[in-house]
């Protein structure tokens, strides 16, 4: 997961660049967004084996709206996280864009691709997953080899 600092960094080394982000299914978010929210999400929880987690980012939160002149480039992005300074413990935390397409989602930034004209954001799907499996009883998924089937008896 990318964390702020890193994003703050590609940021800076481009001045003025439009900026795209790219959803995981190939998508681009509208380029009139507006970055209306720099979060500090803290999770507190127990997962199911009993044991105390805890988890802290930061969330960018993303909206389109009928605006379509509306453009950030990475100068006005990065002013908009410098405020954010006030609600965030530091900038080495993991960073998250938060977007409403059909249902609101929550994003990993996956890579960072800078062209003459633009900074392209790669985000990936985020994924549920058990932390106490063992607790659960579910076995740890086994890699099949190419000649390897549940009839040859080799997983």
């Amino acid at each position: 997961m990318m964390k702020l600092n890193q994003l703050v960094s590609e940021l800076s080394a481009t001045p003025q660049l439009r900026m795209e982000f790219t959803l995981p299914n190939g998508k681009l978010i509208p380029s009139h967004y507006h970055l209306t929210e720099v979060a500090r999400i803290q999770k507190f929880f127990i997962d199911c084996g009993g044991q105390e987690r805890q988890l802290e980012f930061c969330t960018l939160q993303l909206w389109s709206t009928f605006d379509i002149d509306h453009r950030l480039t990475t100068t006005k992005f990065l002013k908009i996280l410098n405020l954010s300074t006030k609600v965030l413990p530091s900038q080495d935390i993991d960073v998250e864009v938060e977007y409403e397409d059909q249902v609101i989602s929550q994003y990993p930034i996956e890579s960072i691709h800078v062209t003459d004209a633009k900074i392209i954001l790669q985000l990936r799907s985020k994924r549920t997953d058990c932390l106490a499996k063992d607790a659960c009883g579910v076995a740890p998924v086994k890699t099949l080899q190419p000649s390897c089937s549940p009839t040859n008896g080799c997983c």
